[in-house]
């Protein structure tokens, strides 16, 4: 798609060949893109030819499969670190965002914390970004303070920035965009705080990297992590961005063959750089898949993309301002193109299942949120999430859905 002509969402979804199937006997429309992106077929392809082609594991074979795999591997970790600004030898491949934060916590915040330290969290946090560093408090010591959100779903900032000059504050670990309210946290600026107090800053970018160009040296942050799955790569593979200064200092997470450089019983030496935390057989056809989807996105102009899903967010706040008892949770003026949003005496999950029925895949739930639901006062939402393939006609067709189910359960 040419940078110069207007985003068009129904070429885009000619990539994506799940879109043309139906479900429930209805044409898909497809809302529940912050769990998880569908595939562009560029990607799909990628992966069937490495299987078809060549199959082998890296980092040990002479011969020309392994050769071509372990290429297409190491292309695919720079393909990754040229989208975000950085080098390849800073970037490590995971099965995911969640294993990305278990690493950092594991490999780098214990031994660094000690007792009456304090990790800052917000209340908009993924459960992958809070038990990891629950589990950290418990083993070293360290406190868990917590940065609430307001009612427009934006951070306390002021209990934020009184946290990050707080002298026994070590670490901060945030979204980027919140996976519920869509909220946009200005991480430049929060990193640029927390470096002047010496914390530093994890990002779990997960749901920021479908929606925003990164570069991460302009944000400036130590740690950020991300899951392919949602960035229109396949499930299992993910990436943690480690500074380099920082990355050399941390200790193994997992211990197997590939990331050692001397075993013996008395001990064992490590290898130097990001291969230290990849320890055994990678997900050798998911970062080729990742690479492959990182190809696909220099094709799309992301502030395009960006309007586009702000104008399908608008489009339906509006279609459904008129639905007595619904509330939407996230409201602040620049968010994602998120609507998470309850309506009053009825179940998220009863909703959710008249919509399937007409076709419409939507998320209901906690959406691994718990503390953040409890915060709203609810146990669990509705959501309609948007990307890149969705069209009008989707927010259309899911609006006057959503009001036929409300009708028949209001």
């Amino acid at each position: 798609m040419s940078k110069s002509m207007p985003f068009d969402p129904y070429k885009v979804r000619d990539d994506f060949p799940i879109l043309s199937r139906s479900n429930r006997g209805k044409p898909l429309v497809y809302l529940d893109n912050a769990a998880t992106s569908q595939k562009p077929i560029s990607v799909i392809n990628a992966v069937s030819d490495y299987y078809l082609e060549n199959n082998s594991n890296v980092h040990r074979g002479i011969y020309e499969l392994a050769e071509n795999a372990e290429n297409q591997y190491r292309s695919s970790r720079k393909e990754v670190a040229d989208w975000f600004g950085t080098s390849p030898d800073e970037i490590i491949f995971t099965r995911g965002a969640t294993e990305g934060l278990n690493l950092i916590a594991h490999s780098f915040a214990e031994p660094m914390l000690k007792k009456g330290d304090q990790i800052i969290l917000t209340e908009m946090e993924h459960h992958a970004n809070i038990v990891p560093w629950q589990m950290i408090a418990k083993s070293t010591g360290a406190e868990i303070v917590v940065v609430p959100v307001l009612q427009d779903g934006s951070l306390d900032r002021e209990r934020l920035s009184m946290l990050l000059n707080h002298p026994r504050s070590s670490l901060l670990s945030i979204c980027h965009i919140s996976n519920v309210l869509g909220t946009r946290n200005p991480v430049k600026e929060i990193v640029a705080e927390a470096h002047k107090n010496g914390i530093k800053v994890v990002i779990d970018g997960a749901q920021s990297v479908p929606h925003l160009r990164v570069n991460l040296k302009d944000i400036d942050c130590d740690f950020f992590v991300f899951s392919g799955h949602k960035l229109f790569a396949p499930m299992g593979i993910g990436v943690v961005y480690a500074k380099g200064e920082l990355l050399n200092d941390m200790i193994p997470y997992q211990g197997g063959g590939d990331m050692i450089d001397q075993v013996s019983f008395a001990g064992t030496s490590y290898t130097a750089g990001v291969q230290r935390f990849e320890a055994g057989t990678p997900n050798v056809c998911g970062a080729i898949g990742l690479g492959e989807a990182i190809r696909y996105l220099k094709s799309i102009d992301f502030p395009q993309v960006d309007s586009h899903e702000k104008m399908l967010l608008e489009n339906t706040r509006e279609q459904l301002c008129d639905i007595r008892g619904l509330v939407e949770h996230g409201t602040v003026e620049d968010k994602a193109g998120v609507f998470c949003f309850t309506i009053e005496g009825i179940h998220p999950h009863d909703l959710a299942t008249l919509l399937d029925a007409e076709g419409i895949a939507t998320r209901t739930g906690h959406h691994c949120c718990q503390p953040l639901m409890d915060r709203l006062g609810h146990t669990a939402t509705a959501r309609a999430s948007f990307s890149i393939y969705n069209t009008i006609e989707d927010v259309e067709r899911f609006c006057g859905s959503l009001k036929r189910a409300a009708n028949i359960l209001g």
